[in-house]
């Protein structure tokens, strides 16, 4: 979501600073969208160093035959690369 949001920041503020001739007496649109644009790439930047960062996991599923029981038993561990238990 968030690197949607920061090109949408950054489509508004290249228009705010190329596309429109409009002239405001209280304030500079031209710097409205410069700041924009900015906060936009720095969202989308963030964005991808978070998705980077997700954690992925391991599923390990075994079989076997308890002998006291006579029953087939199965496990089904999840572990992430940062779990040194599982190891």
């Amino acid at each position: 979501m968030s690197i949607g949001a920061g090109i949408v920041l950054f489509a508004i503020g290249a228009i705010l600073t190329f596309a429109l001739n409009v002239q405001v007496d209280w304030v500079d649109l031209d710097m409205i969208g410069y700041i924009l644009m900015g906060a936009g790439v720095v969202i989308f930047l963030v964005g991808i160093v978070l998705m980077m960062r997700r954690r992925r996991s391991d599923v390990v599923t075994s079989t076997s035959v308890d002998p006291a029981a006579d029953a087939q038993v199965t496990r089904r561990t999840t572990r992430t690369p940062d779990d040194t238990a599982g190891l």
